[in-house]
C-alpha cells in the first residue's frame, strides 16, 4: 500500500485548500487496519459515504480531525504546487488499530453527511490506540507537478 491522491480530486486539491473556511474544511478521517481496502479500490471512491460502504471501516473512536494551517505553495522553480497542514494530534487514543487516515473535503461542516465529503489523499499510518497522545505529521499532504 501507498499514499495515493483519489481520481477525483486530482484537480481540486489546489482549489479546495485555498478556499475560505467559513463553512467548509479539509476532515481527516481514520481508516481501521481491518477491512482496509487496495489502494487500486479506494482510490475509486467519488466520496465518504461510498468508502465506508465497502470493506474498509472508520476508526470512530479516535474520531476526524479539521486540520488546520493549511498552506499552499507554488513553486515555479519546480513547476510544482504543495500543499500542507499543522499536525494531527489524537488525545488519550482508544479503539481498533489504524492503517491509513484520508483527507476529504467538507464542503458543509454545519449539515453536510458522509456523501458530500470528497476523499482526496490517502496516507499510509500505522498505529495502535494505547492510550496516549499520538501526532500525525504529514508534511505536504499533496503535491502536483506539471509534466512536459
Amino acid at each position: 500500500m501507498a499514499n495515493i491522491t483519489f481520481n477525483i480530486a486530482l484537480a481540486k486539491i489546489k482549489y479546495y485548500a485555498e478556499l475560505p473556511a467559513t463553512n467548509d474544511a479539509l476532515i481527516a478521517v481514520p481508516i481501521e487496519t481491518s477491512g482496509i481496502v487496495s489502494d487500486a479500490t479506494m482510490r475509486d471512491y467519488d466520496d465518504l459515504q461510498a468508502l465506508l460502504a465497502g470493506a474498509s471501516n472508520e476508526q470512530t473512536t479516535l474520531g476526524r480531525k479539521t486540520l488546520t494551517g493549511v498552506t499552499v505553495t507554488v513553486d515555479d522553480t519546480n513547476d510544482r504546487v504543495a500543499v500542507d497542514c499543522a499536525d494531527i494530534t489524537w488525545t488519550a487514543t482508544a479503539g481498533n488499530p489504524i492503517s491509513a487516515v484520508v483527507i476529504c473535503y467538507d464542503p458543509d461542516t454545519t449539515g453536510g453527511t458522509d456523501s458530500d465529503l470528497v476523499p482526496l489523499t490517502k496516507h499510509d499510518v500505522t498505529m495502535t490506540p494505547d492510550s496516549t497522545d499520538f501526532t500525525l505529521t504529514i508534511n505536504d499532504f499533496f503535491r502536483a507537478t506539471s509534466s512536459a
